[in-house]
């Protein structure tokens, strides 16, 4: 039997080889546990120097769910709550994961994915102009993702706007980079990882989705550290143990220039998939310059597709159409595009 073609996700295949071999490479070397050892600080200070910032405390997570659960559940105090677009991951797809910290989403309406700037500053002023507010969840923290879950972009500007308005209220702007590698690599990007660090007060990079077997890079303001960061992850589940795993892993990402290597590999293989999309005449359910794609596709032609082809359910458009995701990442290759074609 053929195997499927699977456009499904970005992290649906393994590990990036260079970074298996890196493994291999270390596997036998006796190495402290939970992230003591050289290659976490070599990857940190890797991770510093991208950001250009050598002040930034970098820690290493299991995957995006925990760096999302544990981030927003030591910034915040326990009256407040954590504001997020209505589309935004963990309003929608973590299970609850933030709620069961005891920390409640505050959700705001969004646009394309993305949360403005004007509209986060009227709920912010709405909020604190109700005389009621004292009996409400505070909003303690603003949560974006860049790209987003439609993987469209965040400009400097608009990155910009929403950063002045968290800093006017005093309130930590955390960024999901789950995907960061794709919005880095966006040939529609203008934001760097020094813009990000400057702006943002705590976000993460994804290395689950950009080639790694698992783990996230999670940066963050010294002073915004809780004290016994380390602690309260280890409590909440998401240390490892054999903390190298991760640690080797970034640091393989963050040498000899893979990191960007893979991300652009994967933006050329979204723009041919777009391509190949729209020369078959399909429907797209918005324009995403990374390397997700949504389409918009009749139910009983999607059902067929899916015999051959695995893809992600996205959303229902109505009774008749549904819309799909189709994600490239670092094993993403032209033939499987072209496979893709012969079924749309």
């Amino acid at each position: 039997m053929t195997a499927k073609i699977s456009f499904a996700s970005d992290y649906v295949t393994g590990a990036h080889p260079q970074i298996l071999q890196r493994l291999l490479e270390t596997n036998l070397e006796p190495l402290p546990g939970y992230g003591a050892d050289k290659y976490s600080a070599a990857a940190a200070a890797k991770i510093r120097a991208a950001c250009s910032n050598d002040a930034l405390d970098v820690f290493f997570l299991m995957g995006g769910t925990q760096a999302n659960a544990v981030i927003i559940g030591t910034l915040l105090a326990p009256y407040q709550g954590v504001v997020a677009a209505d589309s935004g991951h963990i309003n929608v797809h973590e299970a609850g994961a933030v709620e069961y910290t005891g920390h409640k989403v505050l959700p705001l309406p969004q646009h394309e994915g993305k949360i403005e700037a004007a509209a986060l500053a009227r709920y912010l002023a709405d909020f604190y102009a109700d005389a009621n507010h004292e009996h409400m969840v505070f909003p303690g923290l603003v949560y974006i993702s860049h790209p987003t879950e439609y993987g469209t972009l965040y400009s400097k500007a608009e990155l910009a706007a929403l950063s002045e308005v968290c800093r006017r209220y005093k309130i930590p702007l955390f960024l999901d980079g789950a995907r960061l590698i794709y919005g880095l690599a966006s040939r529609s990007a203008d934001l760097g990882l020094p813009d990000i660090a400057a702006l943002c007060d705590v976000f993460y990079i994804g290395g689950t989705k950009a080639g790694t077997l698992c783990g996230e890079a999670v940066v963050m303001r010294p002073e915004l550290t809780p004290p016994g960061f380390v602690t309260l992850t280890k409590q909440r589940g998401a240390m490892l143990a054999k903390g190298r795993l991760l640690g080797v892993q970034f640091d393989a990402l963050f040498s000899d220039g893979l990191y960007q290597e893979i991300g652009r590999h994967a933006i050329a293989m979204a723009e041919l998939l777009r391509q190949t999309l729209r020369e078959a005449g399909c429907r797209f359910l918005l324009e995403s310059p990374t390397n997700q794609q949504f389409i918009v596709m009749p139910n009983d032609k999607l059902a067929e597709l899916q015999r051959h082809v695995d893809v992600s359910f996205w959303e229902k458009v109505d009774d008749a159409h549904t819309a799909i995701r189709l994600a490239t990442c670092w094993s993403t290759r032209a033939e499987d595009i072209a496979a893709l074609r012969q079924y749309l």
